[in-house]
């Protein structure tokens, strides 16, 4: 059976430190490559080492339903090829697709290697100041108003009751109306962290009450942002 390497990409794109050079071996060692974004996949893999010869790998896209790739990806690891995984942005399975064939590597009894790169999750709760030690990634909150607010007081109840940190995601152009309705809806002191652009030189990440966010908002709109919360 051929390895399964998970390669991390970067957040930013001119953020070329992020990548360990080790990753770099580890993408040489594989044939085939399966990617979120193949324009996006080659654009990086050049970026990090300009003689990689793009075309001499095997290209497939994860497509929307992941599991329509998996008899593809099962039969290059049968045919004992090391295979790498790449998301558009961050950590292949983490908050981006890979899961499903990562599971079925498993399943199939090969050796899946997850390699060190950036994750906005982990990222952003490092420098936030809330628990570290209990905390829960949410992914996206619902869009209907109505639902969100609610689902927005549970994980605030959430948070109160076990001391943890939530954390949660959304579409680039909704960040504002979504900052909004948490500063509507939370408690005034509930502490609401925003990682924005995280490992761009321009990079921001601040922890504020509720309150004190009522003051100074920032302008959110189609930028890659990332919200923490803890009552």
């Amino acid at each position: 059976m051929g390895t399964v390497y998970l390669i991390p990409s970067f957040l930013a794109d001119d953020a070329v430190e992020t990548i360990p050079a080790y990753v770099l071996e580890a993408i040489k060692n594989c044939s085939v490559i399966f990617a979120e974004n193949e324009r996006t996949s080659r654009r990086f893999l050049k970026s990090i080492d300009k003689s990689i010869v793009i075309d001499d790998f095997e290209w497939f896209t994860i497509q929307k339903k992941e599991e329509d790739t998996l008899s593809v990806f099962k039969n290059a690891l049968v045919q004992q090829k090391n295979v790498a995984i790449i998301s558009e942005a961050g950590c292949p399975g983490v908050a981006d697709p890979g899961q499903l064939l990562v599971s079925s590597a498993q399943e199939m009894g090969c050796i899946v290697k997850p390699f060190v790169g950036p994750s906005s999750i982990l990222l952003a709760l490092m420098a936030s100041g809330m628990n570290g030690q209990q905390f829960e990634f949410v992914g996206y909150l619902p869009i209907d108003n109505a639902q969100r607010a609610k689902k927005i007081k549970e994980l605030e109840l959430s948070s109160a009751k076990s001391n943890s940190t939530k954390i949660f995601i959304e579409t680039p152009y909704r960040n504002n109306r979504l900052l909004d309705q948490l500063l509507l809806t939370c408690h005034s002191k509930t502490k609401i962290c925003i990682g924005l652009r995280i490992t761009a030189p321009n990079e921001f990440i601040k922890t504020k009450t509720v309150a004190d966010w009522k003051k100074q908002k920032p302008e959110l709109h189609k930028l890659p942002v990332i919200f923490l919360l803890q009552a």
